[in-house]
Formats: structure tokens, sequence, C-alpha cells
């Protein structure tokens, strides 16, 4: 896939390389090292390729490297010195950079190859809990510093979704669970629409050999009726994000006792950053608040 061109500020560099614009500046001055384009009013602007030959002197400058000699090598011989560095350096860090660069240039083959390259080595668990979940905090700070848009977030979200859906898929073909003790249900309120960690709740659930049904983001409570004229052992499971506001969590707790639970109490087990504020001593018994997904599963 051919790399997309963008254009990046001084400030998106700096967020991207953790080196200050003045530093950068300085760098550009004394030892010509990136070789930005001009606005008409002056203000420098910088291609994919500044990016990544910065990432690479970053590195380097990281790792002992003074800028005054890597400022002499050619480029082959940076990137040449940087693979060779990176190879004894964090594969976890290697490959949360390798999954940015994806996102930059939306580039599915390289956030497979480099995917790839971790499942020789490490579950999916691992994968999700010690590369994408701090993965995806870094991007929420590169979101709020305007450094990406909302396309690149959408773009790597959705690339991790497919890989849950991918191990989801697998879990059900070789799952010989014939336990029909209880069915959980996983879902998100009407209006909730951030469905990454419900579906990740729904691997884990799987995985510990229970049965699931996901029924997605932005769920009205009165369709359950449906599924309660099926089945009588329902337990559900929901999570509360930061966003959208306008999600009344007292009017969807109220609404989950009037309806789910108006002929028997109901488990409901809630998990994010808005379940967190709840204090749970004010709530009903059978409304669980969860802090930790591991901490859920393993009471299961």
């Amino acid at each position: 896939m051919e790399h997309i061109k963008q254009t990046f500020s001084i400030k998106d560099l700096e967020n991207l390389s953790g080196i200050k614009a003045h530093t950068i500046r300085i760098w550009e001055k004394r030892y010509d090292i990136l070789t930005p384009d001009r606005t008409d009013t002056n203000i420098r602007t910088y291609n994919g390729t500044n990016l990544q030959k910065l990432l690479n002197i970053a590195f380097l400058n990281a790792n002992g490297y003074k800028i005054s000699r890597i400022s002499k090598m050619q480029e082959e011989e940076i990137n040449s010195l940087v693979k060779r560095i990176s190879a004894s350096s964090s594969e976890e860090t290697r490959a949360k950079n390798a999954f940015k660069l994806a996102m930059m240039n939306f580039d599915d083959r390289l956030f497979q190859k480099t995917y790839d390259n971790l499942k020789e080595s490490k579950s999916f668990r691992s994968i999700f809990h010690e590369i994408f979940i701090p993965l995806l905090d870094e991007i929420g700070v590169l979101w709020q510093t305007d450094t990406i848009k909302p396309i690149h977030e959408h773009y790597i979200v959705e690339l991790i979704k497919q890989k849950i859906y991918l191990n989801i898929a697998e879990l059900k073909t070789e799952s010989s669970n014939e336990n029909k003790d209880k069915l959980y249900v996983l879902f998100l309120p009407d209006n909730e629409i951030h469905d990454l960690g419900i579906l990740y709740l729904n691997y884990e659930v799987l995985a510990a050999g229970k049965n699931a049904i996901y029924l997605g983001p932005s769920l009205p409570l009165n369709n359950m009726d449906y599924l309660m004229e099926l089945h009588d052992n329902l337990i559900f499971a929901s999570y509360l994000t930061v966003s959208p506001a306008n999600t009344n969590i007292e009017e969807f707790l109220q609404e989950f006792q009037e309806q789910i639970c108006r002929d028997k109490v109901r488990e409901l087990n809630l998990f994010g950053q808005r379940a967190k504020e709840l204090d749970q001593e004010k709530l009903p018994d059978n409304i669980k608040v969860h802090y930790t997904v591991a901490d859920f599963i393993n009471s299961l």
C-alpha cells in the first residue's frame, strides 16, 4: 500500500517524537537535519518523510548518540543503525511505534505484519493488554493535542476490533462448552457507541468457558424483552464510557430495574470510567461495578 502523504506542523512533530519544537528548530538550523516546506506566512510544514527521519533521529538520540554525530550520517546509515539497535530494544515499544506509523499512513500491511510478529511469541490477551491498551492511551493524547484527527483513531480502533472478532471466532470454533446455567448478555446503553471495551469483554467471557451473547452499542433496554422471553438465565454486562455526556447513568439504572427486573431480579455488571464514579454502596445489590475485566473474569 502506497503511503498517503500528510502534512504535519512542528507541534505535531513534537507530540509524535517527544523532541521539543524549540530543539527541532535548533537541530534544523545548526545541523540541517530536516527540510520543511514553508507556507505563504513562513510557517514550517513537514511531510511523512520528515516525520520518519525525526522519529529515527529521536530514537538514536535517546540511545546515546549525539545529534552532531547523527547529522553526519547518511540516510541509509541512520536506518540501518535504528534497525540494529531496535532489535535489542523493547518489543512492546517497537510494536507500538510500528502501529502508530501504520495509523498515520493508513497502512494495513504494516499493522498486519506487526501483529503477526507479536503473535509468534505472545497470546492475544498479552498483545491486547501490553500493547493495544497503552497504544490507545497514547493515541488519546495525540488526538487531544490535535496531532491526529478522528479518522486516524477510527482507523486503528477498527483494525484492533477486527482482531478481537477474529479471536472470538476462533474461540467459538474451538469451544465445546455445554454449560447452559448462565448466559451473559453484553451490550451498551442507548447513546453509548464506544464498543471496543465491551467487545473485548465478550472475548474474555468466552475464553473463560462461559456462554455469551454480544448485542453491540446503543441498544434500547426495551428491546431486551425479546431475549428474556427465550432465556431465563441472563446476566447483563455493560460499559459506561467517558462520553457521550448525554448518557444519563441514573436514568439508565432506573430503567434497567424497571424494564429488566420487573418480573425477577437480574444482575447488571458495569465497567468503564463513568461506572467507576458510581458509589457502589448506594447501588442496589444486583448492580455491580468492576474496576478491571480481570477481576470480573476471576469471579466467574
